[in-house]
């Protein structure tokens, strides 16, 4: 090899030298930046120079053109990225559950000294004391006035349940608004590596370093799935369908539930749809849902992954009621926290809303059976098995319009119609609920308390005709809180008082928020234990560096003073030739 080509093998040292000190310095300088993933420098043999090829020889004689610095590769692992990304949703789906738990435990009052279980041991106390003294007007509007603070504070309560449900829906618009702007940047990110990586020259990996960072940040949002294409793309999939695809990020829709406000995360490429007269799409989404919620939550099938499902399952569909903690009714609320809670809490107040009513009913002589009643058009119709009594106005619990006293009313219709019976009496109706007829209901959306019995509480009476005290009521008011026939759900089989019923639901709470701590900080072990060893392969070692550091400059001072030999050395040539 000439003096001459000599030069440009010790050229190309230096400049490997110096593009791998560059490299180094660069992660250095990123040791501490997020998601920023170590470089390694790979160096390669520049083409060779044959001199001479010879049968007999080993091989040929060439000649090297020095070293060429090939790339500046990121250092990752394919299956600790995927690991991590899994595990981290997963952590971020049992986080919302966990604050969710919390933000309920908050709501029943058990936390911050606003208790509804102390409002509903003052009403206890006050069936207790009008049991003592029926007749007494002290005893009667103390009991009024603590019915009014029970019904008072259990709205509180679920209406509490409600707005946390309100702020869930506002979060869940916002997490789908971030996932879209995170579709959207991914897109932009594939087609500037694209642009850059397409001469096979250059690596954009500081671009490749902000798009995973992306990538972890999404895999908290949703469960995903991603691979890289041949030309540097990558593709997202959630929940098993395109995300990112190509040039297109396919963005996820809302729908908004006319009657709650409530969203619902859908594919509007897989719904169908109808334009109305402004041009706005009109979307039905049957079937194009992002998240199934019939699918059971569970670890086994990788169903428990992402903050926005854990939101939207936390949240649930609608606001639940008593009829939800029922027969087959309650599989659709139980994976709800807080559709579960607002059931049974409701289930709760309706026991002992009905329970009340119902003794003052029968108190003022309600029957139940068939009843015989002429229509307005004077056709006969019979009422199966209804609940009825003879109108009788200021009768005994009756009202001066002639119906059994009402210790809670509703708010949107009335419990009872007044009917004409074949025999010539007048009657009133008990109106049954209906569960397709939410106004039909005793939930506490729809009670109030008898705003006659708060201004004239001693109109409860509880004297017979014969002047003596109906013990027969005020003993029946205080059996209702000690039956055990009530349970939270059908899947539970104690059976309890209404104050133990409260106690059941509270401690069922508790024991909810603490299985979910626990899975969350167990998740949050295996996130760590994921994440250290992710860091050992694409964090920067400052002492790695700084040993490759040394090596680099070692190898750029040999290089160049291979320089000054070769330079030296053509000196003495020339100026031996010039003599």
């Amino acid at each position: 090899m000439s003096l001459m080509s000599s030069l440009y093998v010790g050229t190309s040292g230096l400049q490997t030298s110096q593009n791998a000190l560059n490299t180094t310095a660069h992660n250095l300088s990123n040791i501490e930046t997020v998601g920023y993933t170590r470089q390694q420098v790979q160096q390669s043999d520049k083409r060779y120079v044959t001199l001479s090829r010879t049968a007999s020889a080993v091989s040929y004689q060439q000649a090297g053109l020095g070293v060429d610095y090939s790339r500046a590769k990121q250092v990752r692992d394919y299956f600790l990225d995927k690991t991590y990304r899994k595990e981290s949703g997963r952590s971020a789906f049992y986080e919302i559950s966990s604050t969710v738990m919390e933000e309920v435990e908050s709501q029943l009052g058990e936390l911050n000294g606003k208790a509804f279980q102390t409002t509903m041991a003052d009403f206890w106390t006050s069936i207790q004391e009008l049991a003592k003294d029926p007749s007494s007007s002290v005893t009667q509007g103390l009991l009024v006035q603590r019915a009014a603070e029970f019904l008072d504070r259990g709205s509180a309560v679920y209406e509490g349940l409600c707005s946390y449900q309100d702020n869930l829906n506002l979060q869940v618009k916002q997490q789908v608004d971030k996932i879209n702007d995170y579709g959207n940047q991914l897109l932009d990110i594939n087609d500037r590596i694209r642009s850059i990586e397409s001469g096979n020259i250059e690596r954009a990996n500081d671009l490749r370093d902000t798009r995973n960072q992306i990538l972890d940040e999404l895999a908290q949002l949703t469960d995903i799935t991603f691979s890289e294409d041949y030309f540097g793309n990558i593709d997202v999939q959630i929940e098993g369908v395109d995300f990112v695809k190509g040039g297109m990020c396919y963005e996820i829709g809302l729908d908004e539930d006319p009657v709650t406000g409530f969203y619902t995360a859908f594919w509007p490429q897989n719904a169908s749809y109808i334009t109305d007269d402004n041009g706005k799409k009109i979307y039905t989404i049957d079937g194009a849902e992002v998240f199934d919620f019939n699918v059971e939550i569970s670890s086994d099938y990788n169903t428990d992954v992402g903050r926005l499902k854990g939101m939207l399952l936390a949240r649930g569909d609608h606001r639940a009621d008593y009829t939800d903690a029922q027969g087959d009714n309650y599989s659709k609320v139980e994976q709800s926290v807080i559709m579960n809670v607002q059931a049974e809490f409701d289930q709760l107040m309706h026991n002992v809303v009905s329970k009340i009513n119902d003794i003052f009913a029968d108190a003022a002589g309600r029957q139940q059976g068939d009843l015989e009643i002429v229509n307005e058009d004077g056709s006969v119709e019979t009422l199966s098995n209804a609940k009825y009594i003879v109108s009788s106005p200021n009768g005994y619990m009756c009202s001066e319009e002639g119906y059994p006293i009402r210790m809670f009313d509703k708010i949107t219709s009335e419990p009872y119609r007044q009917v004409t019976g074949t025999d010539g009496n007048t009657y009133w109706v008990y109106n049954e609920e209906q569960a397709d007829l939410k106004e039909s209901l005793y939930t506490l959306r729809n009670l109030q308390i008898n705003q006659d019995l708060m201004q004239r509480p001693s109109s409860l009476g509880l004297r017979l005709e014969d002047g003596s005290e109906d013990q027969a009521t005020a003993a029946a008011l205080k059996e209702a809180f000690n039956e055990e026939i009530y349970t939270l759900n059908p899947k539970v089989q104690k059976r309890v008082t209404f104050n133990d019923y409260y106690s059941d639901l509270v401690s069922q709470v508790a024991n909810s928020g603490y299985v979910y701590r626990s899975i969350y900080e167990s998740q949050q072990n295996t996130v760590e234990s994921v994440e250290g060893a992710r860091a050992q392969v694409i964090g920067v070692s400052s002492d790695e560096e700084l040993s490759n550091m040394i090596k680099f400059q070692n190898a750029f001072n040999a290089s160049s003073r291979y320089i000054n030999a070769i330079s030296e050395m053509l000196e003495h040539i020339i100026t031996s030739m010039g003599h």
